[in-house]
């Protein structure tokens, strides 16, 4: 996979905001004593690079912090919204993530990005998206033990199962190239359809220049 297009949004909240969302064999990991929410949106194109048929779409993400019963350090996803219909039936089945169908409008001006997002899933809460967001400042790689490399290094993901097995998934990439960023957030419905009142504060932002990506299959933890 390619990831590009890229924006990382994060929010403080206190640990017991996000354990009371997470399953019960996942702890809250913490930067300095903090928790955090993260906003992902970017564009995912799948396939051998360089090859015609390559398969693209955009996709949204709502995600925090924890450790697995494992004791490994991870993602847990409350939801991730995708502009692809196969595409969301095929994750939900193969690697039991909570995925959605939307429509997203992506405009590209420069290097501004306008990033809109609507779910059209059924039976789920309803979640709009929108922000236009770029970089504001050089890249540069995130330092180990900062909390830059806290939020995007993360090569592992956990999810549960309906009878409360952890299953984890491992990518692989090159550390994140990440430049500070200036956007605005016109519309986020993505702390509401998964029980979070709205942060207080302003976000974190950074993009991320394209990153390839591989993945396995999930395994149980």
């Amino acid at each position: 996979m390619t990831w590009r297009d890229l924006l990382f949004a994060h929010w403080t909240v206190p640990v017991e905001t996000v354990e009371a969302r997470l399953p019960d064999r996942l702890a809250v990991e913490t930067f300095d004593g903090d928790a955090y929410l993260g906003v992902v949106p970017f564009r995912m194109e799948i396939g051998p690079a360089g090859l015609p048929g390559r398969l693209s779409f955009d996709e949204l993400n709502l995600r925090t912090y924890v450790r697995g019963p494992d004791d490994g350090q991870g993602i847990y996803f409350f939801n991730l919204d995708a502009d692809d219909p196969l595409g969301v039936t095929v994750a939900r089945w193969l690697f039991r993530l909570p995925y959605y169908r939307a429509e997203t409008e992506v405009t590209r001006t420069d290097d501004r990005v306008r990033f809109r997002s609507r779910r059209t899933h059924g039976d789920v809460p309803a979640a709009r998206f929108d922000a236009e967001y770029g970089p504001d400042g050089p890249a540069f790689a995130p330092e180990p033990g900062s909390l830059e490399a806290f939020l995007v290094e993360r090569y592992r993901f956990y999810t549960v199962d309906d009878r409360g097995r952890v299953y984890h998934g491992d990518i692989g990439h090159e550390p994140w190239s990440l430049r500070p960023a200036r956007g605005r957030i016109r519309e986020n419905g993505l702390f509401g359809a998964n029980g979070f009142d709205h942060p207080g504060g302003e976000p974190t932002l950074h993009v991320a220049e394209p990153n390839r990506v591989t993945a396995g299959r999930i395994r149980r933890t």
